[in-house]
């Protein structure tokens, strides 16, 4: 079993979506609850997360990366409504570099 298989089959593993994106915004990974969580599903996998959000929104991601890139920026509170709380969390490489970001769910207690 090759490492991304078993980090492929431990993400998969979570009842919470992950969707990765790169820096460009493109859609690279998703896992199972993800695909079913989100409108469109697998066919969202090399396509631009941005096309997915309204303007407002795609102005925020695009502030939040660029604070991920230039400040450091590790994480981001993105939605605090009822149900949950989403964040927008930085992905980097051993050396620092900025590969991307994906969205970090905390559900409020009975609301999942």
């Amino acid at each position: 079993m090759t490492q991304a298989t078993l980090l492929s089959a431990i993400l998969d593993s979570l009842k919470d979506p992950i969707l990765f994106a790169d820096t460009e915004h493109i859609t690279r990974y998703m896992n199972k609850a993800a695909i079913a969580h989100y409108r469109g599903g697998e066919g969202l996998i090399g396509r631009s997360l941005l096309e997915c959000h309204n303007e407002h929104s795609q102005k925020r991601i695009q502030e939040i990366m660029r604070a991920m890139e230039v400040e450091g920026l590790e994480e981001e509170l993105i939605i605090d409504d009822d149900r949950r709380r989403v964040y927008m969390r930085a992905v980097r490489d051993s050396d620092g570099t900025l590969l991307g970001y994906y969205e970090r769910y905390e559900w409020k207690e009975g609301k999942h």
